[in-house]
Formats: structure tokens, C-alpha cells, sequence
């Protein structure tokens, strides 16, 4: 009898020192980006700021570098479970549904005040599709916009003819393809020897790649058109969310809201700053003069039209809440 009394004793014991390790739950968080870019930095503090909510109840662990899944596979490894919660370039993901790529859309919004107006149009609709797939949406953040690097004077668009122009994705082709340039198909890695040896000769993108491929030792003029501003979403598979208990939940959405403010003024303050790194190594950075930015805003309606045939009803909708 004794013995048995000590053996439930020992059982005991060994059931409360388990419950504290039982009560704590442990979340991937897949990132496609380095531990340094600004958006992994934030998901870090994100993850830090809930387990401090919850006294480590909740623990994310960040995956950034594209360590855990591939980016183009992140979104559907937090869907089936893989892992809990994970941020991609929603934008990555326009074959899915054309919202996905709402904030590519060339010269749609063309600033940070923009590009946070057309997000806040557009989130019902992206959460309501992400609903579809099993996911919740927790926050968005920014990159930075997107501008046109040269080695010459741009003052209309018809001098942009003929140039030999980066394209990385279906707008910056079709860009040139509406302009009169010649896209060439050039990688953000591939970027630098292909300045080297001219392979492009003109190129739009934000001014962290033009900082990282050295821009300034080929290029001469940065016009800082803030063609477009696209966003990295952070989601949530909705049954692991919903498995939480209320506490932790909130504690998560708080968080959410508390990570999409930083991410948005990290950003901000992360454009300019990348900005004055190419004018201090001697490039003109300049806003687009009139006739160019006329241009390229006609060039934006016809591409909003395109994307508005492939969007429907819906995307209609969208774009016509954020002009109001």
C-alpha cells in the first residue's frame, strides 16, 4: 500500500512539473527574407512581443532566409499546417486571385499615404479570400517604392524608347513593352553584372536594390517615381488560431496591430534612408518631371484596366472604394 502511495506520489510530482512545458504551445513562423531585412526584424519583435504577453505561453519561432520553406511555398505550409503562421509578398501569389496583386499595379499609388489607403480598400476582400483558404490574416507591412534608375535624362516617356530595360515581373514588361524599350528578364542577384556589361541600360526598382547592386558605379539618375509599394502579408492557419484560449488570441491580434504600425514607419524611414545612400554616392535623385509622370500615369490606366479585366466585379469595387 505504502508503495503504491509513492508511486501515485512520484506520478504527481512528475504531472506538475510536465504542466508548465504541457501549458506552452510552440509556432512556426516561416520568412522568405534575411534575419536583417527590416521585414524579419519585425516579425522577430512581433514573435518577442507575444511570448512577453503571454509569460512565454505562446512562443514563435521566426524562420527567416527562406530557411524552413521556399517563399512561393509558405503560404500553403501555414494552410495545411506546416507550420502555424508565416509572411509572404502577397503579390507572389496573383495567380491565385488578381486582389493578391492589387498593390502592383503600376502608378496605382504612388506614396506611402496611397499605398496605405488602397491596403485598407482592399483587406476585406484579401481576408475574405484568405478566410476561403483556411487562413486569417493578421497584419501588412511595405517595401519601399519603386523608381526608375537611368544613365541619361528622362523628361517624357518617348525617351525611354529604345532603352534596355530590366523586367522582373508582367508589369515591368509590359512597361516597356507600352514605352517602346526592350525588356530584358535580369534577377535582382543577376542585377549588378548586368549593369556591368550593359546588358540593361535603364531599370525600375526601390532604392534598397539599387543600394545593394551598387547602381551609382553605372547608372547616373534616380527618378523617384513611387511607381508602386508592395506589401508582405503576415496570416494565421485559422484552426491553430482558434485552438488558443481567449487570452492568448487577443494577445496575438494586439500584437498584429502593434507589428503593422512599426513595419509601416520601419519602412518609411528605411526609403529615405536608402534614397540618401544613392545621392551620397554622387547619383541625381529626382522627382519624374511633369510630361514623364503624365506619361507614366496613363501608361498606370491602361495597366489598371488590364488587371481590373482579370479582377472583375470585385477589383471594381476595390479600386473605385480607394479613389473615392
Amino acid at each position: 500500500m505504502f508503495r503504491l502511495i509513492k508511486t501515485y506520489a512520484l506520478a504527481a510530482c512528475i504531472a506538475a512539473l510536465a504542466a508548465p512545458a504541457m501549458a506552452q504551445t510552440k509556432w512556426n513562423l516561416p520568412a522568405a527574407y534575411p534575419a536583417d531585412n527590416p521585414h524579419s526584424v519585425n516579425l522577430i519583435a512581433f514573435a518577442k512581443d507575444v511570448a512577453d504577453a503571454t509569460g512565454n505561453k505562446l512562443q514563435i519561432t521566426v524562420h527567416p532566409a527562406a530557411s524552413l520553406f521556399k517563399a512561393p511555398e509558405i503560404k500553403r505550409a501555414v494552410a495545411t499546417g506546416q507550420a502555424q503562421v508565416g509572411e509572404v509578398l502577397i503579390s507572389l501569389h496573383e495567380n491565385e486571385d488578381p486582389m493578391f496583386g492589387i498593390d502592383v499595379i503600376p502608378f496605382l499609388a504612388t506614396s506611402y499615404p496611397a499605398a496605405k489607403k488602397l491596403w485598407l480598400a482592399s483587406k476585406p476582400a484579401i481576408e475574405k479570400k484568405l478566410a476561403s483558404q483556411g487562413l486569417m490574416l493578421l497584419f501588412a507591412v511595405p517595401w519601399g517604392p519603386q523608381g526608375i534608375y537611368a544613365k541619361k535624362d528622362l523628361n517624357t516617356v518617348e525617351d525611354m524608347k529604345g532603352l534596355k530595360w530590366r523586367a522582373y515581373n508582367v508589369g515591368t514588361s509590359r512597361i516597356a513593352e507600352l514605352v517602346g524599350a526592350q525588356p530584358v528578364t535580369i534577377q535582382a542577384a543577376e542585377l549588378p553584372q548586368a549593369l556591368a556589361t550593359g546588358v540593361v541600360n535603364a531599370f525600375m526598382t526601390s532604392g534598397s536594390t539599387g543600394y545593394d547592386s551598387k547602381s551609382w558605379e553605372t547608372m547616373t539618375h534616380f527618378y523617384d517615381t513611387q511607381a508602386w509599394i508592395p506589401k508582405n502579408v503576415t496570416f494565421v492557419n485559422k484552426a491553430a488560431f482558434d485552438a488558443l484560449d481567449k487570452p492568448t488570441q487577443e494577445a496575438i491580434l494586439k500584437a498584429a496591430t502593434v507589428a503593422e504600425e512599426r513595419g509601416w514607419k520601419l519602412a518609411e524611414e528605411k526609403a529615405k534612408w536608402y534614397l540618401e545612400q544613392l545621392q551620397a554616392n554622387k547619383m541625381k535623385v529626382l522627382p519624374p518631371p511633369p510630361a514623364l509622370k503624365s506619361g507614366l500615369e496613363k501608361i498606370g490606366e491602361q495597366l489598371t484596366a488590364d488587371w481590373l479585366k482579370k479582377a472583375g466585379a470585385d477589383g471594381e469595387a476595390v479600386i473605385a472604394a480607394y479613389k473615392k
